[in-house]
């Protein structure tokens, strides 16, 4: 499916981190993420030196968006976010001490559009050792259908370990998950039934597997898959009922490919990419179409859409006319319109419509 858009608005002089309530620079090279609520209202949330920057839609579907805000978050090295079904957002950071001698996963969560996160609490570190307890990787997470939050870790040994919430909303001890050689990035996907599936890269360029066979139960270890996904780029997608794509931009290529568990590696082009690949399932004019995007190493943003589950037919990847500094957010709003949210050269944060034409076209984007 071909995709176009229009020609990136005019850059400005000004910065959006001069509007931040406190001073921060933005760490651009993570991107943007967007969020719908119950209000149908969009955020966007980008991480910045000592918390993250909030921008909030102030009237669902509009052109209309607030200030940047920080939220503080000091001494995070990594953060992962996900949203459940009831519209809660979750965030889930590992967190150095102040001395740097101790590490703890923590998390915060916001409940409703625009109003202030809780408070960060730990989790803690399957690990007592401080030494072994730093080795810890960063979080991935994923939330099931009844709202319970799952995190998951790489940790001393190579092994994974996961902890999950209770329905009281205690945290049970941390669960050894096995596996081997684990290394950064755990991607972690619940599907719409609760059912959460989770993938580990390993040093031996392959991805592991596990998979719960009812919502909220326990993760069995599936086949190893024989990929190499570049750092950072492995993403995941419900395509079907409780079937997941995976998409990742192959480490030694740097082309994108797409993979269900159980079928062929489906080279999809488009390449070499910077940082996460993203992906959305959306009706396209009638039809059931998954869209893709991607930071290109030039910083341009590159676009494309297929027929879901039929990616073998081939993508048409196209510039939006975007550039960015860290990788694109893609969601839908309120009236089921693409929308596509960067963050500029300048740290501002940019958003682009779909339009009304047929296919995929896209608006200039227009800064916040």
């Amino acid at each position: 499916m071909r995709t176009r858009a229009g020609r990136g608005a005019a850059r400005t002089d000004a910065s959006a981190l001069g509007r931040v309530g406190k001073p921060s620079r933005l760490l651009g090279e993570h991107g943007v993420r967007l969020f719908m609520g119950k209000d149908h209202r969009l955020t966007a949330f980008a991480r910045a030196e000592g918390g993250l920057v909030r921008w909030t839609q102030r009237r669902a579907g509009m052109a209309d968006w607030g200030e940047p805000e920080l939220l503080p978050a000091p001494r995070l090295t990594h953060l992962s976010m996900t949203q459940g079904a009831d519209g809660f957002v979750h965030f889930v950071g590992r967190r150095v001490s102040a001395d740097g001698d101790s590490v703890a996963v923590v998390q915060a969560i916001q409940y409703q559009t625009g109003r202030p996160l809780t408070q960060w609490h730990t989790i803690g570190n399957p690990h007592k050792d401080p030494e072994r307890a730093r080795s810890v990787t960063g979080p991935g997470a994923a939330v099931s259908a009844v709202g319970r939050l799952h995190v998951f870790l790489a940790r001393a040994g190579g092994d994974v370990t996961m902890r999950q919430e209770a329905a009281n909303g205690r945290w049970p001890a941390w669960k050894n998950l096995k596996g081997q050689l684990a290394q950064e990035g755990a991607v972690a996907v619940a599907s719409a039934s609760g059912r959460i599936e989770l993938l580990v890269p390993d040093t031996a360029g392959r991805v592991m597997r596990w998979r719960q066979s009812e919502p909220d139960g326990e993760l069995e270890r599936c086949p190893n898959i024989h990929i190499a996904p570049a750092p950072g780029t492995l993403t995941g997608l419900e395509t079907a009922a409780d079937r997941i794509t995976y998409y990742w931009a192959d480490s030694a290529t740097g082309g994108v490919f797409a993979h269900r568990p159980g079928g062929w590696v489906i080279p999809l082009g488009g390449g070499p990419v910077s940082g996460r690949i993203q992906v959305l399932r959306m009706a396209l004019d009638g039809y059931d179409c998954t869209v893709l995007a991607y930071r290109s190493a030039d910083g341009d943003v590159m676009l494309a859409a297929c027929a879901t589950e039929n990616e073998s037919a081939g993508l048409w990847w196209a510039p939006t006319g975007e550039r960015c500094v860290g990788p694109p957010a893609l969601i839908r709003d309120v009236y089921g319109r693409l929308i596509i949210a960067v963050l500029g050269e300048e740290g501002e944060l940019r958003i682009a419509e779909q339009t009304p034409a047929s296919g995929l076209v896209m608006g200039p984007s227009v800064r916040v």
